[in-house]
């Protein structure tokens, strides 16, 4: 074995002479790579957010409701509220039905429960009444809204087999993982010529590595069934670019940024099955609330100040942010906090979990982060409540606490006062700007080359600063790029919780992507001098293993998301015939083995 190393470094100390020996041809090698990069980039990418963006996920039919007029209401959600209201998901407009009288959820693949609203008149199912704690439902029962009968029917045949032959079929992975791949080796080969020595191999294996895992990945979620690898591309993608960061401004942490993304992987598969039993999420909601309290809490005992922010731990010669890990327990326990995920104006406890979580985060002067959960807090708000008033009013407090803030620390101030005038400060408190903007507009439109670059000599810039890191060494366009990738799954997160099974999926999938969009928006606005640098990592590039697992975990709520056939974690592939001990992890609570409308290729 040890001679099987010499001969690998000895081959490669070989080819490291080349540039040396053939300085001409090596320069034209060099400039051929620096356009091929982007060619490759754009022509695996345009494939894969096209196919995000134009995605139009259909609503799958659970269920039937007979009407006492003779017709049918299909249940398009897992959670539907019943009454007279104009937007009510089935719409009974009799004097008898309240408002919002009932909510119908789905239990089980032929079992769903019944939940009175606080009607005046009642609810039935077979002539029993329900009571207060809701009653079971199954196919053929008649369920009695104040006098009005439906009846439960299950979904015919030929509507499943219409939904599945209208159903748009996934964009195939392979072609865009081989683009990728090209991408990674050529990649590799760059730094093998011009990364340190003590790293020559390191480093290349590394990309080679993420390939490997790339395309083990894709096989076997493609022999268990699934489609629709869009999204995971799009991280692979990313996750090669962190390698590259990582690669240029500490070779000798690449190692940890690859086992960073493996992790973020197994996170990512792991609450992404989790997620497919609602009751047992619910059960654990109170558990998660703790978790991202906890979190913020550690780094208030033992977090060193880095940049400004109490929020770095140092554990065994490792450092972590705790609060980056928090951001998956904050939106896992806001889109689940209550008993019913159907109830409105139920913002109380969400409220405290939030106050909570933004003192420490106010302690530990990480403005950045604290900025990113008030945002996410709006959206979960907004979407399980709908009250502008209520929010309005809680924003007006938020800005009456950055104020005071202020006035208790006016150090957090000092840190904005370069905003807007970097240039004449350019030496001081606009010193990481200005070198951001000059290593930017120095590598124009292709780079000057993975490794090549010179940024990575300022503080924070494989972090805080990396999209100036991209421009300079990748050039604007895969610069830009990356930035599309991020806004690519918002909008298909959108588009998905339009038609989306459950209330908490589509609510988390939006949380998830709005924090990955307003923490884009900080890192590039910010080293632009658009934004005031607030110190937030750019989800899945930025050098950091906290930020790639959170990057990793998020993007597990998007993939719960996705009603395309099988492309969700969320509802078990019919074709999933492997290892008993994975079927055993979907049973349970809303989703079986059992073949559901819409989830046949």
């Amino acid at each position: 074995m040890s001679q099987f190393l010499t001969a690998i470094q000895e081959g490669a100390s070989a080819l490291r002479q080349l540039p040396l020996d053939h300085a001409q041809a090596f320069a034209w090698y060099t400039l051929i790579l620096r356009f091929l990069f982007p060619i490759l980039a754009v022509a695996m990418l345009t494939k894969l957010i096209r196919g995000l963006i134009q995605a139009a996920p259909r609503p799958e039919v659970w269920a039937y409701l007979s009407l006492p007029n003779g017709a049918s209401q299909p249940l398009t959600h897992w959670e539907n509220i019943l009454g007279r209201g104009e937007n009510c998901d089935v719409v009974l407009n009799y004097p008898v039905v309240s408002r919002q009288h009932a909510a119908l959820i789905r239990e089980g693949e032929e079992e769903w429960m019944v939940y009175d609203l606080g009607s005046k008149s009642g609810i039935t199912v077979n002539g029993v009444s329900a009571g207060t704690s809701g009653a079971k439902v199954k196919l053929g029962d008649v369920l009695g809204l104040g006098g009005v009968e439906t009846v439960l029917l299950p979904v015919p045949d030929e509507v499943t087999k219409k939904r599945r032959t209208a159903d748009l079929k996934p964009v195939s992975p392979w072609s865009s993982l081989l683009l990728l791949t090209l991408f990674q080796v050529l990649t590799a080969a760059q730094f093998l010529l011009s990364v340190e020595e003590e790293h020559m191999l390191l480093v290349p294996a590394c990309f080679l590595a993420l390939a490997a895992v790339m395309w083990c990945y894709c096989a076997i979620m493609r022999a268990l069934g699934r489609t629709g690898f869009e999204m995971e591309t799009i991280a692979f993608f990313l996750s090669t670019l962190s390698l590259s960061v990582t690669a240029s401004s500490a070779p000798g942490s690449v190692v940890k940024q690859m086992a960073a993304i493996v992790l973020g992987m197994v996170i990512f598969l792991v609450l992404g099955i989790f997620l497919r039993d609602l009751e047992r999420v619910k059960k654990i909601r109170w558990l998660m609330a703790a978790g991202a309290v906890g979190l913020l809490s550690l780094s208030l005992v033992l977090g060193q100040v880095k940049y400004g922010a109490a929020n770095w731990i140092s554990l065994f010669g490792m450092s972590f942010q705790p609060s980056e890990l928090a951001k998956i327990c904050y939106i896992f326990a806001g889109a689940a906090t209550l008993e019913r995920l159907f109830r409105k104006r139920n913002l109380g406890l969400f409220i405290l979990l939030t106050g909570a979580c933004m003192g420490c985060l106010a302690l530990m002067s990480d403005f950045g982060t604290a900025a990113i959960f008030f945002v996410t807090f709006l959206v979960i708000a907004y979407l399980r409540s709908g009250d502008f008033a209520t929010l309005a009013l809680i924003c007006g407090g938020a800005v009456f606490g950055a104020f005071t803030l202020v006035s208790i620390k006016p150090y957090i101030l000092k840190r904005f006062a370069a905003w807007g005038h970097v240039w004449e400060q350019a030496s001081a408190g606009g010193y990481q700007q200005t070198r951001t903007m000059s290593a930017a507009a120095s590598g124009g439109l292709i780079g000057v080359g993975p490794g090549e670059g010179w940024l990575h000599r300022i503080p924070a810039a494989d972090t805080d600063l990396v999209f100036g890191m991209l421009c300079e060494e990748w050039g604007l366009i895969i610069g830009v790029l990356a930035v599309l990738c991020i806004v690519a799954l918002a909008v298909f997160a959108v588009r998905c919780c339009r038609a989306g099974r459950s209330s908490f999926y589509a609510i988390a999938a939006c949380a998830a992507t709005s924090l990955l969009v307003f923490q884009t928006i900080l890192n590039v606005m910010g080293s632009v001098d658009i934004l005031p640098l607030t110190g937030v990592t750019f989800p899945f590039v930025s050098n950091g293993g906290s930020s790639m697992l959170a990057s990793w975990g998020l993007m597990a709520f998007l993939k719960a998301a996705d009603t395309r056939s099988n492309a969700s974690f969320a509802i078990r592939a019919p074709s999933l015939h492997g290892p008993q001990w994975l079927g055993n992890l979907g049973k349970g609570g809303r989703s079986t083995g059992k073949e559901v409308p819409g989830e046949k290729d």
